[in-house]
Order: structure tokens, then C-alpha cells, then sequence
């Protein structure tokens, strides 16, 4: 009997172990893993299941260009990461055609694959073999994650209970972990700041009459590239006059003409940390009303920056916001005013679990070391659209740390 020949995959699989791509040391996946384990014990969950690119990013350093967020229902999204209160090392499930992309950008030694259809199955089984799903278990699921879809999670639970495990929603958990970032992380999102700022001024190079929204985009893109720029999690906007109130419009074929407010928001990227900017430019010389509004809206990063520090209330700092912008005439025309969590992400999202507006519970406090992006974003005079102002800062003890290095105000193209 002559014996099994190896196929090509076979024998690649067996032997390509090619140069890592790993955005962090081992010693601080592990430090990750302590302290998502100290909050699993906490919680009293016994196995956690991370089933969302940033949950499993954070933990592991795995990142792809494709999650099966949409698609066939016979290659269903179950590929995650499993965890265990008690043990040092973890279990990543992947199908076999990702294994070699596991060995390039994780550091997860323990990697079960199996087909893109019986990935389920396999989960479960290799899960109740280890002893990890039995007869009690608490597992914890990231219900609020858009991975695996309302169908496949339901399909997920009711094996795990079959198994007699019982499901807890671990959502609120895991993004909890994330929110503090430690000294790497924070090097990374300051290193996303400096592209950013790369792709603003790309913009400003490249606004004039006469160019479109796209060709404004495609500039930003490449010049955030050659700097070593990643995709962003969200497209990137470039919106041009009636449609620079379209805070959330797509760069279009719109030409952009003389006295048109264009809006341009970008986000560096590296390592998926993200950081936030948006900047608004006039072609030509703007209407002088036009021009003092902006200037208005653009003067409060000095109050954020005192206010904005650990232990703050971020009810106080909305009500000392309100009450600058009212002064200056501006508060009824906001459009948004606050900000939000920033870190690791992955399309089509950027922004994380934490939130201050003029809607923030009494009880909500900043906390050193987390990032967040503040914006100041307002409906202009005489029709002419919006005006946005979005820069990114890190929470110390004493107050905010802005990053930007693009100057905060309103840019004017000749």
C-alpha cells in the first residue's frame, strides 16, 4: 500500500511559518489576559467565547479583511477565540484556509481549525472534550457584537446548553477591558494621530475648485498609506457644500466648486488603533458671517482640555460645553456635541462603547488612559451647511492630551 501523498495545501500548511506581523510584545497579550480573566471571575464566568474582530484582536493580535459578517448562511461566522477563568493559554478556532494568517498577526499557540461548514461542531466539540462546557458552566457570549448574526448566535447558544452549559451575555465585559489602554497601546494610537495628520494635509494639498469629493478621498487614502495608514473602520467622508450638513455622507463624484464648506473627517490607523480628526475648509475667500461662526465653534478645546481628566464628571463638563456654546450663540444649532471611545476597530465601525454628550448619566466619570475623540459640530448661517471640528485626545490624571498636530481651525483654499 503506497502511502498518503501530501497535497500541495498540506504540505504548505506543514511547513510556512513565515515572519510574524504582531503589533504587540507576547508579554502584553498576556497582561490582556490577566485582566480579562480577573473580570471573568468577577462575573463568575467560567469560559468566555470572543467572537468580535476587536475582542479577538485585543486578546490575540489575529486580524483579517474578511469575517464573514454577510455571508452565505453555509460559511457561518463561529471562528473566535474561547478563554478559561483557570488556564494561562486560550483556545482559537479558525477555519483551515486562515491558519497561516493565524501564525503571521497572533500569538495564539493553541489553534484548532476545521471547514468553513462544520465549524460549529467542532467548536463544541473540542470545547466539551477540554472540559470547558459542562453540566454548570458559565459561558459568556458577546451578544452585542454583530458576529455571528442573530441566527448562527441563537444557533451557538442552543448547542452550548445542549452541552449543559449555560449562555450569559459577556458584551459589556469585554469592551470593558478594553477601555483603559496601557503605554503600547497609547504609543499606537499616537502613531495613528501623525497619519492622520498626514491625511488632512493630503487634503489640503488637494482641495480646489474644480476636483471631486473622490478625488479629494483617494489622495487622503494613498497619502495615509505611504505613511503606514490601514483601512479605517469606517469609510472615510469627504462632503462638499449643500452636503457638508451629510455628516455621514459617502465622497461622491460632486464637483467641488468656488465658496463650497467641504467637511473632510479621516482616521489614522495602525495596528487597528485608531485616531480622529475632521477639519472644515471654504474654497475661495468665505462670507465673513460664515467664517466668525466657525471660529466660534472652534474655541472650546482650552475648557476640554482643563475639564476633561480622571475622575471628571462628564454630566459637568456637557453643562460647561452647553454653557460656552450658548454664549457664543451657538449651542441650537449643534449638530453634535461630545465624543466617544476610541481603540481597536474593524469595519464598519470606529466607534467604541463609551459615549459623553448632553445625554450622559450623572454617574459617568472619565478614567485615565482611555482615548477618545471630542467633536463640535454645528449647522452654519445663511444655508451653507455644517461645520465639523473632531480631534482626538488621551485622558490623564490632570486633564486631556490632544494630539493633533493640524492646527484646530477653519482652513481656507485659495
Amino acid at each position: 500500500m503506497s502511502a498518503h501523498r501530501l497535497s500541495f495545501k498540506e504540505q504548505f500548511l506543514a511547513t510556512a511559518y513565515p515572519e510574524t506581523d504582531l503589533g504587540f510584545s507576547i508579554g502584553e497579550y498576556r497582561a490582556r489576559h490577566r485582566r480579562l480573566r480577573e473580570a471573568m471571575s468577577t462575573a463568575g464566568i467560567d469560559v468566555l467565547y470572543l467572537s468580535s474582530p476587536e475582542a479577538i484582536c485585543w486578546a490575540t493580535g489575529y486580524q483579517a479583511e474578511w469575517y464573514h459578517g454577510q455571508s452565505p448562511t453555509i460559511w457561518p461566522a463561529f471562528s473566535g477565540v474561547a478563554i478559561h477563568v483557570d488556564h494561562d493559554n486560550w483556545i482559537h478556532f479558525e477555519t483551515g484556509d486562515e491558519l497561516l494568517l493565524t501564525r503571521i498577526t497572533s500569538v495564539s499557540e493553541d489553534v484548532r481549525v476545521s471547514g468553513d461548514t462544520d465549524v460549529l461542531e467542532s467548536i463544541i466539540g473540542e470545547l466539551t472534550a477540554e472540559r470547558w462546557v459542562t453540566d454548570g458552566a458559565v459561558i459568556g457570549l458577546e451578544k452585542g457584537s454583530y458576529r455571528p448574526n442573530p441566527n448562527q448566535s441563537a444557533e451557538f447558544q442552543a448547542a452550548i446548553e445542549a452541552a449543559g452549559g449555560r449562555v450569559v451575555d459577556a458584551t459589556a465585559l469585554t469592551r470593558g477591558v478594553r477601555r483603559v489602554k496601557s503605554p503600547q497601546e497609547l504609543s499606537h494610537v499616537r502613531t495613528a494621530q501623525r497619519i492622520a495628520d498626514i491625511g488632512m494635509q493630503a487634503a489640503r494639498d488637494t482641495l480646489r475648485a474644480g476636483v471631486t469629493e473622490l478625488d479629494v478621498y483617494a489622495e487622503i487614502v494613498y497619502a495615509m498609506a505611504k505613511a503606514g495608514g490601514e483601512n479605517p473602520g469606517i469609510t472615510m467622508p469627504v462632503s462638499s457644500g449643500a452636503k457638508s450638513a451629510c455628516v455621514h455622507g459617502l465622497a461622491s463624484r460632486r464637483k467641488i466648486m468656488p465658496g463650497d464648506i467641504v467637511n473632510v473627517d479621516v482616521s489614522g490607523v495602525f495596528y487597528r488603533y485608531h485616531a480622529n480628526m475632521a477639519r472644515t475648509f471654504s474654497v475661495g475667500e468665505p462670507d465673513p458671517q460664515i467664517a466668525d461662526y466657525i471660529d466660534r465653534s472652534l474655541d472650546a478645546l482650552e475648557l476640554v482640555r482643563t475639564h476633561l481628566k480622571s475622575g471628571a464628571s462628564a454630566a459637568e463638563l456637557l453643562a460647561q460645553l452647553q454653557d460656552h456654546y450658548e454664549e457664543r450663540g451657538l449651542w441650537e444649532n449643534r449638530w453634535w456635541v461630545g465624543g466617544y471611545e476610541l481603540g481597536i476597530a474593524f469595519p464598519p465601525d470606529w466607534v467604541g462603547e463609551f459615549v459623553y454628550d448632553e445625554d450622559a448619566d450623572s454617574a459617568a466619570r472619565f478614567v485615565a488612559g482611555e482615548v477618545l475623540n471630542y467633536e463640535a459640530n454645528f449647522y452654519l448661517p445663511k444655508n451653507a451647511g455644517l461645520t465639523m471640528g473632531i480631534n482626538t485626545l488621551i485622558v490623564a490624571e490632570d486633564g486631556a492630551e490632544f494630539l493633533q498636530s493640524t492646527p484646530n481651525e477653519f482652513f481656507i483654499i485659495d
